[in-house]
């Protein structure tokens, strides 16, 4: 389901289950053309990151992960939907809560639990832990911790995509919290004056930190945020996998083809709370069941391939064992590698300059 920028500005309602409503005859019509492969690997994918999630939380509640730990739980169709609009050398780069972005990439498991645990076989050797990951195998530019920064550092890697000429789409992911920082805004203006091929996917859980959108913004309609600067957008469905990855071609097909920018709004849900510290009180439990029992990504797509008779329950059941076994060898691989060198803290700081290169 897609708004695009003309639509009416609608109720200001703060209840998460009101603004995240399906189009299921759209998406089912959208399944049958891809088909079950694809369907089932969307189940899949989306799977892992809702149990390695699940086990994340876990591990820090043992201690086993230290810092602050924002798990992804509810929002996974938006990193699988747009992953899978992606062509090779696409570029991702997101805000701290990242683990289910770096999944969605296609990094090790392994890889990504044991840099939460702070180990040296970690995706950033340990350094980086829950808030700052990175792989450049991946085309994942990190995980940043200071809210909204990454939309510049996007915005700066499609300048170069433009700069190159290399056909390649930066997706800049950020939350309704981080739309209100000024760096966006100058972003956008950039990205527009430049034609920079860069897609914004606004990942609009509600709540931000623990405030409703409605008490933050004055503008709740995220995707009308670039009409000053010229910028279309459209309001997605972003508990739909398939509303997602149609949404994302669209847009990634705008930017590449040098109309510039172009932005997403996912409407989604995060089930938990902000942090793992944050008892999410600012909410009440019904409202966080009724999602749950309505709008389930997973469970929606579990409908759709139960519908057109491509999966039964054992299949399903297959699947979810296969997941479960990846994400527990990912937690033991975490619980059991080294922590890094002491040495360690001071490599990666500096990049070292080449051999005769003047001071």
């Amino acid at each position: 389901m897609a708004r695009e920028q003309t639509g009416a500005a609608g109720q200001r309602k703060a209840n998460g289950a009101a603004k995240t409503q399906p189009s299921k005859g759209k998406t089912l019509a959208q399944v049958e053309s891809g088909g079950k492969d694809e369907l089932l690997k969307y189940y899949r994918d989306m799977l892992l990151i809702r149990r390695f999630e699940e086990r994340a939380g876990q591990l820090y509640g043992m201690g086993l992960i230290g810092g602050f730990c924002h798990l992804y739980i509810g929002q996974e169709a938006i990193a699988v939907g747009v992953q899978a609009a992606q062509k090779p050398g696409d570029q991702v780069i997101t805000g701290y809560r990242e683990h289910g972005h770096m999944l969605a990439c296609g990094m090790d498991p392994k890889e990504v639990m044991a840099e939460l645990t702070g180990r040296a076989s970690g995706s950033s050797k340990g350094k980086g832990g829950s808030m700052h990951m990175f792989s450049t195998e991946a085309a994942f530019y990190g995980g940043h911790g200071i809210v909204g920064a990454q939309v510049s550092l996007g915005t700066g890697l499609a300048l170069a995509n433009r700069y190159r000429d290399d056909g390649k789409v930066a997706f800049t992911y950020f939350g309704d919290g981080a739309a209100n920082q000024g760096q966006v805004y100058e972003s956008f203006n950039m990205a527009e004056l430049w034609s920079l091929p860069v897609v914004y996917v606004i990942e609009n859980n509600q709540y931000a930190m623990g405030t409703s959108i409605d008490r933050s913004s004055a503008e709740t309609h995220l995707y009308k945020r670039g009409a000053s600067f010229r910028i279309p957008g459209e309001e997605v469905d972003g508990m739909d996998v398939m509303a997602v990855k149609a949404a994302a071609e669209k847009a990634a097909e705008h930017a590449r083809s040098g109309k510039g920018p172009y932005i997403l709004e996912m409407k989604t849900y995060r089930y938990r709370g902000h942090s793992m510290s944050d008892p999410a009180k600012y909410r009440t439990r019904d409202e966080v069941d009724e999602i749950r029992k309505t709008r389930d990504p997973i469970d929606h797509v579990e409908e759709m391939l139960e519908k057109n008779g491509w999966a039964d329950e054992a299949t399903l059941k297959a699947i979810d064992a296969e997941v479960k076994r990846i994400v527990a060898d990912a937690a033991e691989f975490a619980r059991t590698s080294p922590e890094p060198d002491p040495s360690e803290l001071y490599t990666d700081v500096y990049t070292a300059s080449p051999v005769g290169a003047s001071a």
